[in-house]
Formats: structure tokens, sequence, C-alpha cells
């Protein structure tokens, strides 16, 4: 069996709450206290065959929060979600004692509003840093900007958060939230907003007036969506420097 190098601790799985067959989120206790700044993420991964096999998920708890959460999408051939998929209350996994990423928020711009686009597990950055200023505005120190936050998924079970969200956009001015389902013939129920992240971006970028004078934008999840939304921005006037990403994966070059 292979030694656990240094760089990693264990950490054991203290809930689960599963929001569709292939979407859920665990709670973990790590050994020792994980640092790091809303936004970020750390590596988690189990230990098979000898080997450590493990990848990088964004980190969806507050660094004010006790224990680390994180949200997962099933990849049914994937090397690590079908083992994470079976964790429980009481099972172990790896982490990295380090966090790590550069998507987090704009704090030398003088930029005081915040977008931030994502489809279905690309909110996990996006919960931390609305839970971390939602506990600071509960001690008295609101934030002194506005966070604009839309997501997308095919339909709305896919958002895990939403009633979360929606419930401290109720509760505080300074944070949006706009869920939008694509495929609403799959959702009879659904009453709310119709279509991609970025076929509803310019009526919101309108609607709050958010300005590449005043916006840094960020974009998180699948990767097309991250391209048509950066080409909307462009077109918008924002700037490279405006724009911040953080891809889940890349997508497969196809072969001519």
């Amino acid at each position: 069996m292979a030694v656990i190098s240094e760089k990693h601790q264990k950490v054991k799985v203290v809930s689960r709450r599963d929001h569709a067959k292939d979407l859920w989120s665990l709670r973990v206790q790590p050994e020792t206290q994980l640092s790091f700044k809303p936004g970020q993420y750390t590596t988690l991964g189990v230990q098979e065959n000898g080997k450590v096999i493990e990848r990088a998920f964004s980190i969806v708890s507050s660094p004010l929060e006790n224990e680390v959460e994180f949200f997962f999408e099933l990849v049914p051939h994937g090397e690590l979600t079908p083992h994470i998929y079976y964790a429980k209350e009481g099972s172990e996994l790896l982490m990295r004692r380090q966090a790590k990423g550069l998507f987090t928020l704009d704090t030398e711009s003088g930029h005081r509003q915040h977008l931030l686009v994502a489809t279905v597990t690309g909110v996990a950055p996006y919960v931390s840093m609305v839970r971390t200023a939602a506990r600071q505005a509960n001690q008295g120190r609101p934030p002194d900007y506005r966070l604009v936050l839309i997501q997308s998924a095919s339909r709305s079970w896919e958002f895990a958060y939403r009633e979360e969200l929606q419930a401290l956009a109720e509760q505080h001015a300074w944070l949006e939230y706009v869920p939008t389902v694509s495929r609403p013939w799959e959702d009879a129920e659904w009453t709310g907003e119709v279509g991609r992240a970025e076929d509803v971006l310019r009526k919101y970028l309108d609607s709050f007036a958010l300005t590449p004078e005043t916006t840094t934008a960020y974009v998180c999840g699948h990767p097309q969506m991250i391209e048509n939304t950066k080409g909307i921005l462009a077109r918008r006037g924002f700037c490279k420097e405006s724009v911040r990403e953080e891809g889940y994966w890349v997508p497969k070059k196809e072969h001519k």
C-alpha cells in the first residue's frame, strides 16, 4: 500500500445530501483546518491499488465554517467520482492540505459589482462567496459590493443550492440570484427564467446596470458557456482583466 503523501490529510464525511441521481454534496471534517479564500479549490481523492486518485474541486463552504463542503456531478466512466459517489457519513477520503486558485473576488480594480455566471456545479465557488458575505453581514459587516449570480441548468432539480441562494437574496440587498432553465419542456412545473446563461446574459447586464466601468465578471462551469459568455462580455466592452474564468473540464478536440 502506498504511503500517503505529506501533502494530503484524511478527512471524514460528516454528512451527505443527494440533489438528483447524479448530483450530491458532501461535508467533510479535516484533521487540520483548511485555510482558503472563497472561490478557491482543493484536491480530493481516494487511495486505490497503491496509488492516490485525485481531482480538484471548488470549495462550497465558507472559510468561516468548521467543515468543508463540496458539490459533485457523477461522471459515470470517470476515474474518481464513481468512487466518491458511494461515500457516506463516516467514509474517509484524502484531501490536500493546501487550497489553491485565483478565482476569487476582485479586490483591486475598485469595482463594486460582481457578475457571477455558472452552469450546474459551477455554482460551487459562488456559494462560498455568498455564504461568507452573508455571515459577515450577520455580524454587522455587510459587503460594500453587489453580487449578481446567474445560474443555468437543463432542469430545475439541478439547482442544488437554489433554496439557500433565493433565501439569502431575499434577506440581503447586495445579492441577486437568477436561476434559468434551458429545457423547460422537460420541467413542466418551472415558472422562472428560461434559456441558457448566455441567452439571458444581455437582459440582466442591462436590468442590473452591470457595466464594464463598475463590474468584474466571473464564469464557471461548462467550457462552451464560458466561451459564449466571454464573447458577449467582450462585445459589451469588458476587458480581459475584468473577466475571470474557471473551467471544470477541457472539451475533447474533434479530429478532422
